[in-house]
């Protein structure tokens, strides 16, 4: 998902973010907190808009993503659309915290392809500091037993720009299926650049898992 979905006019009817972490098993309520040994995913703060700036709007992180937002009120502004969008139950947007920090260094997103959110879409951008530490893996993992356990996804799908050499490796090595390349469908710094498509299943991960046989704490 290479496309930021919030777009800054979007009309907003939301309370601030509370800090309180969510222990409820509904989602749409306020996300979980997932967490293995090297990062946690939290549900999103106010607080982590200035590193998220800091982290996502670098260079060599939007490259092959639409434009994030470029000031702290503007990510802010997106850190309270993600709720609305998840209390609609509709989003989800996961925030990184790598062990031994406090603050947001990335994020993970997951949208609903079709009402019933059995079809969906997921996405990231983590911070080049942390890439290649392991908190991309870790936190994939997660995110994608949340799609099929919690909120209930049969396939998930995931666009990747072929020149994005990165990201269609992590992919890959998760155990995500290439099926095609979207030809010229996505425009970014003004070149239409095309697209891997990557998808998984529910029963091809829980088959997997049990090949693996990793645990989430």
């Amino acid at each position: 998902m290479e496309k930021m979905l919030y777009q800054p006019d979007m009309a907003l009817a939301v309370t601030s973010p509370s800090r309180a972490e969510v222990t409820s098993s509904d989602w749409r309520a306020g996300l979980p907190v997932l967490a293995s040994e090297t990062v946690t995913l939290r549900e999103l703060r106010l607080s982590d808009a200035p590193s998220l700036l800091a982290m996502l709007a670098a260079d060599e992180v939007t490259r092959f993503i639409s434009p994030p937002p470029s000031t702290v009120e503007g990510f802010e502004r997106f850190i309270t659309w993600t709720h609305a969008q998840r209390a609609a139950g509709m989003y989800v947007c996961f925030a990184v915290v790598p062990k031994g920090y406090d603050v947001a260094v990335g994020l993970f997103q997951v949208r609903q392809l079709e009402p019933s959110f059995e079809t969906a879409e997921w996405g990231f951008a983590i911070g080049s500091p942390f890439w290649g530490t392991g908190v991309f893996a870790e936190g994939a993992r997660m995110v994608v037993d949340f799609a099929f356990d919690a909120v209930g996804v049969h396939r998930l799908e995931a666009r990747a720009a072929v020149q994005n050499g990165r990201g269609n490796g992590g992919l890959r090595k998760l155990g995500a299926v290439q099926e095609g390349i979207l030809r010229k469908s996505f425009l970014r710094r003004g070149e239409y650049l095309d697209q891997a498509l990557w998808s998984i299943l529910d029963e091809d991960w829980r088959q997997a898992k049990a090949v693996w046989g990793y645990t989430i704490h």
